[in-house]
């Protein structure tokens, strides 16, 4: 049997299941002590590591990442590398628990100081080293971040930058380093 609807938003509105799409981006900082990027710990279902980002509303994808990022970081100055070409594109079925959600990744710049919007997701915002952010997508700290998504972006950021996993070898302490981020999750 075939169904009639009067329009497209009908459509949507009765059938469709997703994706529905969201925008993330990696934002490259300098906060005065550390030179990385900035994740954030979400308040909010589901709890863990994320990068800035969210639903999109109605505008261009990167811009609604640039606005998720400020609202996220309460960085002011965010400029996307190519608002063009996002890093990825990931839309894992099971990657959030809420729904079937698919992301652009976009990469940028930001400045200023981290501060988020009480209003929004982010517990808190924060720097970590490329070091750190290596630490993060070890398989035993798969557990922190928020949505396998993240940690999959993370490893992507870090193939697309040409990280060298040797640096962290270099580096055992990166795991003693790292337990203020784990802390502030509680």
């Amino acid at each position: 049997m075939t169904e009639n609807y009067k329009s497209f938003a009908e459509i949507i509105k009765q059938r469709y299941a997703g994706p529905y799409t969201a925008t993330d981006i990696i934002i490259r900082h300098n906060d005065g002590v550390k030179e990385g990027v900035v994740i954030i710990g979400r308040k909010y279902f589901p709890l863990g590591l994320a990068f800035p980002g969210g639903m999109a509303e109605h505008m261009k994808w990167s811009e609604n990442a640039i606005k998720e990022g400020r609202e996220e970081t309460g960085l002011e100055n965010i400029i996307l590398d190519d608002p063009e070409r996002p890093l990825c594109a990931l839309s894992g079925l099971d990657d959030d628990p809420r729904a079937h959600i698919g992301t652009l990744v976009y990469t940028a710049r930001g400045d200023g100081i981290l501060h988020p919007d009480p209003k929004e997701d982010a517990k808190f915002a924060m720097v970590v080293t490329n070091n750190e952010l290596y630490y993060l997508t070890l398989d035993h700290n798969a557990h922190k971040w928020a949505m396998p998504r993240y940690r999959h972006i993370a490893q992507k950021y870090l193939q697309y930058i040409g990280y060298d996993a040797t640096e962290y070898s270099k580096n055992k302490k990166i795991g003693d380093k790292i337990g203020d981020i784990l802390t502030r999750l509680t």
